[in-house]
């Protein structure tokens, strides 16, 4: 089969390289309005969020949500939204980026007892839909359609 990079690049994908951490987590680099921040790239999190502690890193206008958040062992949990945000993930770029906020404690909690790095958020399925992610687990990039 052919190179799946120039293949990918011929179809106008752009190409993000992510890190695999000692939790078997994919860590990816984001910006989210400008501001660099980690992320977990989780193909099983149906939106994509951020801890409410980000939100001013971000330059995040909270809104409040009638939907409860849960997932990674949490459940009910208090969420707000914000909206027509920036997203940037290497070159690519969503320019009406909507973000759940949640209280993201229990994840990084987690994350230090493995002695890994925290993080500010996670990219889910939503982004990875709306850029049609190919996610290339060998060589650790991940693929968004322009």
């Amino acid at each position: 089969m052919k190179n799946l990079h120039d293949i990918l690049k011929k179809e106008n994908y752009k190409k993000v390289k992510f890190k695999i951490t000692k939790t078997q987590h994919l860590l990816i680099k984001a910006k989210i309005n400008g501001v660099m921040g980690n992320f977990i790239l989780d193909t099983g999190a149906s939106n994509s969020c951020i801890g409410f502690e980000s939100v001013d890193l971000f330059l995040l206008e909270a809104k409040k949500s009638t939907t409860k958040a849960s997932g990674a062992g949490a459940t009910g949990m208090f969420t707000q939204i914000a909206t027509r945000n920036l997203l940037q993930l290497g070159s690519w770029k969503d320019f009406d980026f909507e973000i759940i906020i949640f209280d993201l404690s229990h994840v990084n909690e987690a994350l230090k007892q493995h002695k890994s790095k925290p993080v500010q958020g996670i990219i889910g399925a939503d982004i990875l839909m709306k850029g049609k992610a190919i996610v290339d687990y060998y060589n650790h990039y991940l693929y968004l359609m322009k």
